[in-house]
């Protein structure tokens, strides 16, 4: 697909396997195709790879990150069970909205948490709201771990941001989707795979082999799931879709 900018005339001139349509430049569906090109392009260029929150690098697009906070604060879950820590950023920033509510707490699980990342992680000032657990998350021991940890009774919200191929998301979800509560969500992020597998960075197999494929192919399995984007709590404009790394990530536990 080719898609031109003409500013002058206010357009968007959309070329797709010889078939030519033309938007106005300040419409929805134009902003809808122009933001899958910016997050395609800024995943190629590291983008995410930029930020930091409370002084732990935080790989997520901001926008991922102020949508999930809006479904923290609806929800204030007891506990957030996160699958992949990395350099611990995320696991502050979803403490940081916990002490902000006055509820919460966080449990990581990585199958490597390197040294350098746990004395950060272990020296920060929210660490007393963060457990952690060193191992592969669906290895049954380490998924027995995280059963200890949260109490039959918790709110539960599941991330689920470690390994990215459609086989491995599957598992975990179908390892933990039975701490999710009625109402909450399980989050199979970095379905963007699907976006960029013919980019630079890209893989071709991750047409098809992304956390994306794997939500689907669980609430097929799992009819008290369903793919639901939340709701956003505040929209004053015409827009509808997030500009987001997380396609088709938000599979929601029915309430009945």
């Amino acid at each position: 697909m080719k898609l031109t900018i003409d500013n002058d005339n206010r357009q968007l001139i959309i070329d797709d396997d010889g078939k030519r349509t033309t938007k106005d430049l300040y419409t929805r569906e134009a902003f809808d195709l122009l933001s899958r090109e910016w997050v395609r392009l800024g995943w190629q260029m590291k983008y995410p790879y930029t930020f930091s929150w409370m002084g732990r690098p935080i790989i997520q697009l901001p926008e991922d990150m102020l949508r999930t906070q809006e479904v923290i604060y609806r929800l204030k879950p007891d506990v957030i069970v996160e699958t992949g820590i990395a350099h611990g950023g995320s696991l502050i920033y979803y403490a940081s909205l916990c002490k902000a509510i006055g509820k919460g707490r966080i449990v990581g699980i990585d199958i490597e948490i390197r040294p350098h990342n746990r004395e950060a992680i272990e020296s920060h000032e929210l660490y007393d709201m963060i457990s952690m657990v060193e191992g592969n998350s669906v290895a049954p021991g380490i998924v027995s771990k995280v059963d200890e940890l949260v109490g039959d009774a918790e709110t539960v919200l599941l991330i689920l941001d470690s390994n990215h191929t459609r086989e491995h998301v599957l598992a975990e979800l179908e390892a933990y989707h039975h701490l999710v509560t009625p109402g909450s969500y399980a989050v199979a992020t970095d379905g963007v795979m699907k976006w960029v597998y013919d980019g630079p960075r890209g893989e071709p197999e991750w047409k098809n082999d992304n956390p994306s494929s794997a939500a689907h192919e669980f609430v097929e399995k799992h009819p008290e799931f369903e793919i639901e984007q939340p709701d956003w709590p505040f929209n004053e404009s015409d827009l509808e879709t997030n500009v987001t790394h997380w396609p088709d990530a938000w599979i929601r536990r029915k309430s009945s």
